[in-house]
């Protein structure tokens, strides 16, 4: 064997295992890293509802209860008009605004005139009823019964004028915008709704 075919084979050996070692070095990283971030392996979400209209206030909840089925922790934060879901009389009565709406089949124009937007409303509950959606109740309910942790921003009940007693059963209350931000910051899934 020549000299230059055993310089050859001693850079490519040198390679090889240089590489190992940086594999290893990059197992080990990621071993700590899944370590470090969620040592029950438990993926979580938060959710933060600032809308309460009929067609706003499913998102949420359709994705919190399905997340929590998955297993994850979920953490809703409802704030401003998103309070109006967890509050037992309010959400009776979500509207649908047909005004401003792009999805609406009918011009603003005619969006706009008196009784619109109960018409859109009533015709939304009835596509509801017909498809055999659950109801803003129903999704509460199963959200709260799989451990979602619905939440009213204390701010908001104090600037709406709401006491905390007007809220479905299980919902939390008294929780700020710091508490939302510590939740979001931890959170593997963060949404705005």
């Amino acid at each position: 064997m020549s000299s230059e075919t055993e310089s050859t084979m001693d850079a490519s050996t040198a390679s090889v295992e240089e590489l190992r070692a940086q594999v290893e070095a990059l197992q080990e990283e990621v071993a700590d890293l899944r370590e470090t971030t969620d040592e029950s392996g438990q993926k979580s979400m938060t959710i933060i509802a600032t809308k309460g209209t009929l067609d706003m206030a499913y998102p949420p909840l359709i994705l919190a209860s399905t997340a929590a089925a998955f297993g994850w922790d979920v953490v809703v934060f409802h704030t401003f008009w998103g309070l109006d879901i967890l509050h037992e009389e309010k959400s009776k009565n979500l509207k649908l605004s047909a005004v401003g709406n792009p999805n609406m089949p009918m011009p603003n124009a005619l969006a706009a005139l008196p009784g619109m937007d109960a018409m859109a409303t009533r015709m939304m509950e009835k596509k509801i009823a017909d498809n055999g959606t659950a109801t803003i109740q129903e999704l509460i309910d199963t959200s709260l019964d799989m451990g979602v942790d619905l939440q009213a921003c204390q701010m908001t009940i104090e600037l709406m004028g709401y006491d905390e007693d007007d809220f479905f059963d299980g919902v939390t209350t008294g929780v700020g915008a710091a508490t939302a931000l510590q939740h979001m910051g931890e959170a593997d899934v963060q949404l705005m709704i």
